[in-house]
Parts: structure tokens; sequence; C-alpha cells
């Protein structure tokens, strides 16, 4: 019996790869899209694009306005940085939006309680993560332990597993691991703050990091090249 995962999907590099990681692994993938009111809603389409890529079960998109809550450059009037090495930065970059990754798996956590599905899979990333608290291999332990606290199918004995392999790899070896898997980096959106034909800006932090990437990787970003 194939089992089932829930992947959180934004379109975005890192989670496209981490899907497609857990497809070669022998899941079935049910895709979990959040439009939470971020200026780079583009990542939306990218995420449609992805899922059909990748052939999931199933892809369900939520919307959860987070600019009510706003405390970012992602959801709020605050201007996202530009022009600098984000490894460089010190502290919790105004990119951060507040609680997302926690609100995102509690998300993910429902519907895999529905679906009878015990292994959640995000994208995250330990090295070249900007500094956001909520990509740390001790929050994502955090979370697995109030999974099987916190929820009907723990309490009956399920055990949840929140999947996060790419978490120890730079950004360079995450581009390789999915190009040798075959995927279309092409398909992906990673832009904070995009232009209005949805181009990427190239000057953001996460431009930045993904520009760095395929450089480290010795290939060509294939959204440069259009």
């Amino acid at each position: 019996m194939v089992s089932r995962a829930v992947v959180l999907l934004s379109g975005g590099l890192d989670s496209y790869t981490a899907a497609a990681i857990a497809k070669s692994e022998g899941f079935a993938l049910c895709a979990l899209t959040i439009f939470y009111g971020q200026r780079h809603a583009r990542e939306i389409e990218s995420a449609r694009a992805v899922a059909r890529a990748l052939g999931v079960e199933r892809h369900l998109e939520l919307t959860v306005d987070l600019r009510g809550i706003g405390g970012s450059a992602l959801t709020g009037a605050i201007e996202v940085p530009r022009d600098r090495d984000p490894s460089a930065v010190a502290g919790i970059p105004s990119t951060y939006v507040p609680a997302r990754n926690t609100i995102f798996l509690s998300l993910a956590l429902g519907w895999a309680e529905v679906l009878d599905a015990h292994d959640l899979v995000i994208g995250v990333n330990a090295l070249d993560y900007s500094g956001y608290p909520d990509c740390r291999p001790e929050f994502i332990t955090a979370f697995e332990a109030l999974a099987n606290l916190a929820t009907r199918a723990g309490v009956e004995g399920a055990r949840f597993h929140v999947h996060t392999p790419l978490i120890a790899m730079s950004k360079s070896d995450i581009i390789c691991r999915g190009l040798a898997l075959g995927l279309d980096y092409g398909l992906t959106h990673s832009c904070y703050d995009p232009a209005p034909d949805g181009g990427p800006c190239g000057r953001c932090d996460s431009c930045v990091l993904r520009a760095r990437g395929f450089r480290e990787a010795g290939t060509r970003d294939p959204l440069v090249l259009r």
C-alpha cells in the first residue's frame, strides 16, 4: 500500500525539490498551497504548474490571509530588502512572516488527519535560510512532538513525521539534487517582490540566494534564460 504524504507546496524551488524527493521515496503526494496575502502571490501560479509536473494525487489551495497580522515585508507595507548578502545579515530579517511555518504545518496536519496520512513534507533549509527561526531542526522536532500530542490520530497511536529532506543542504546541493530528479526549475518562482509581469527582481534576498545556488551548482537558472 502506497503511503500518502501532505506536502507544503509554495511554487518555490525548495518546496518543489522536497516534494520530488518525497515522490522518489514512494509517497503519493497531496499538495497544500496557501495564499496568505503574500506580495509575491505569483508563486501560486507556479505551485499549480509544479503540482501538475509532479502528478500529485490532490492539490488543495487554502486562503489564510495574514495581512491583518502584518509584521512582515511580505504581508505588510514594509520595504523588501534588496542588494545585500543575506548570509551576512544579523538577526531575523523583515521578510520573516510571524509564525508562518507553524500555521502552515498546522493546516497540513489537519488535512493529514482527514486523509489518514501521517507524513508531512516541508522544504525548510537551515543553511541558506536567511535567519528564519521556523526553518531550524529544533522547530521541526518540537512541531512533530506537538502533532503527536494534539491530534486524535496521535492519541489513538498514530505517529506523525515531518520530513525535511533539504534541511542540511546548501542551495546548490538542492539544485543539483532536483536536476538529478529531472525537475524543471523554470516552473518555479522565488522572488519576494516580483515585477508587474511576474518576473524576478534579481535583487531581493531570495533572488540573491537562488542566483548563488545556480552559480555554485555550475548551471544556469532557466528563469534568467527567458
